[in-house]
């Protein structure tokens, strides 16, 4: 017999997942878009058109450079992982990237405060890690810290906004996991750096700097600011100012229970 937590523990999650297109539809959307444009690439195109259409939407300097716009926007049409191969260290990088950081807390991101800043931190964090990465890039190249073939290298995926929003994310947890959440973020992508002279791979350098972007949102405002939902000033009550740090959550009106989390 299922014990009574388990059994809850259960209806929760499947409250969760039914009501996940509602409260999060961007963020479910772009999640069908990834998992459609993985399936394209890697079973539906032959490997060498698929080579072809990864290749011109690599964010690498030589694209940056020639079509910046469709590189640094079409990289994140695609995701740079598994999802059979369970046993590797890319299905755990698959699962934090795409798993943690687009499916739980960009959508975290957008129920706390919409689509239109979801967008702006992911898709913001993206671009700003990319092109800081790229401007690291050159003046290793000046150095000779790196190859000169990286200015081709393939470099796609979500993985930079991920790292974003998982840094971002950091406002969800309770006080006593923040920390090691934030030492997580920050170590994750060190665990499998190559390192060439004093710099890590530009990878890594990128995940680094996205992961910066996200910590640094945490200082803004408006940010860390609770935005209070329908329940308005009066639930606050007078002379009291709402919590910094804890997001009231939406009643669901299918159940009249609290709706769980994103995360």
């Amino acid at each position: 017999m299922n014990s009574p937590s388990l059994s809850g523990a259960s209806d929760g999650l499947l409250r969760t997942l039914r009501g996940y297109p509602r409260r999060t539809p961007l963020t479910f959307a772009y999640v069908c878009l990834l998992l459609v444009g993985h399936v394209w690439i890697g079973q539906v195109l032959p490997a060498d058109r698929a080579a072809g259409v990864l290749g011109h939407l690599s964010s690498n300097l030589d694209n940056l450079r020639d079509h910046p716009f469709s590189a640094l926007l079409g990289s994140v049409l695609f995701f740079d992982g598994t999802l059979t191969d369970v046993t590797s260290a890319e299905f755990a990088g698959t699962l934090i990237t795409f798993g943690l950081g687009v499916c739980c807390f960009l959508a975290w991101v957008e129920h706390r405060w919409g689509k239109a800043r979801a967008v702006a931190v992911f898709l913001g964090g993206h671009v700003a890690a990319t092109l800081l990465t790229a401007v690291v890039i050159t003046i290793a190249l000046r150095h000779g810290w790196y190859p000169a073939s990286v200015r081709q290298s393939l470099d796609y995926g979500v993985s930079y906004g991920a790292q974003t929003v998982l840094a971002l994310g950091t406002l969800a947890l309770p006080r006593r996991g923040r920390l090691p959440w934030a030492v997580f973020v920050l170590a994750w992508p060190l665990g499998g750096a190559d390192w060439s002279g004093p710099l890590p791979d530009f990878t890594t350098i990128g995940h680094l700097t996205a992961a910066a972007i996200g910590f640094g949102l945490l200082a803004v405002p408006a940010i860390r600011r609770t935005r209070v939902r329908a329940a308005g000033p009066a639930a606050v009550g007078p002379g009291r100012e709402p919590s910094h740090d804890h997001v009231p959550e939406p009643r669901s009106q299918a159940s009249g229970t609290r709706t769980p989390p994103a995360v």
